[in-house]
């Protein structure tokens, strides 16, 4: 069984037009109460601790800061599931996920040669680019495998870095903008692993390297969502 706690914790979780189960989402300070055991992935109401990691779970762009108390069960430290749940607050945060998965493309963008369309898309954000920019990175990436095959000796980890690096970039011109800023923060993640990695210690570089880039996106994130909440658009 889960650990449990019966204190108030603050979380993140996105929804969409009507929750999982079909009820309508509730308004700011209405509490839910779900009945029965609390079970994550089976019965209650979730959220996330971090930020980055109810990304993963997003059925929509619609964010809410959520306060769970009652019966609060964690699931493998990428989620809770509580006996109660209270929206703090909400805001409709794709254009703050767009921005982040641009960010994370951007941050692996010295790992390889990034054509200037995609350049100018992540780093403009211009939707009349975002097309251009992932057919261009598509090829760019049929184009790299064809000269892997080619020169099989080239480093492992070192091209796996460079298609991961492709992968972010082409994932930051997704449509969902929920979709987009996970697989963009995901591989940009493991592009900035494989490439800080080096030597007969690799992998576990490797991994420790992936979990602070991780924090790092998590702690960007969430900055841009609590000054999207503070300083809404006009």
């Amino acid at each position: 069984m889960p650990p449990k706690t019966t204190n108030t914790v603050l979380a993140w979780h996105f929804v969409s037009s009507t929750l999982r189960d079909g009820r309508p989402v509730p308004p700011d300070g209405e509490t839910l109460t779900q009945s029965g055991e609390i079970v994550p992935c089976a019965n209650g109401l979730h959220g996330s601790v971090r930020l980055l990691d109810a990304l993963q779970y997003a059925p929509g762009s619609t964010l809410c800061r959520t306060e769970h108390s009652g019966t609060v069960r964690y699931h493998e430290g990428d989620k809770i599931a509580s006996s109660k749940r209270k929206i703090l607050w909400r805001i409709d945060a794709t254009d703050i996920l767009r921005v982040f998965a641009r960010q994370c493309a951007l941050d692996v963008a010295h790992l390889w040669a990034m054509p200037l369309v995609v350049r100018d898309y992540l780093e403009t954000g211009k939707e009349e680019l975002r097309d251009t920019a992932r057919e261009t990175v598509r090829d760019a990436a049929r184009d790299a495998a064809r000269d892997a095959a080619r020169d099989a000796a080239r480093d492992a980890a070192e091209a796996t870095s460079r298609g991961a690096a492709r992968a972010a970039a082409r994932a930051a011109a997704w449509a969902a903008a929920w979709a987009a800023a996970w697989a963009a923060a995901w591989a940009a993640a493991e592009a900035a692993a494989r490439g800080a990695a080096r030597g007969a210690a690799r992998d576990a570089a490797w991994g420790a390297a992936r979990d602070a880039a991780r924090d790092a996106q998590n702690t960007r994130l969430e900055a841009l969502a609590t000054a999207a909440h503070l300083t809404p658009l006009s």
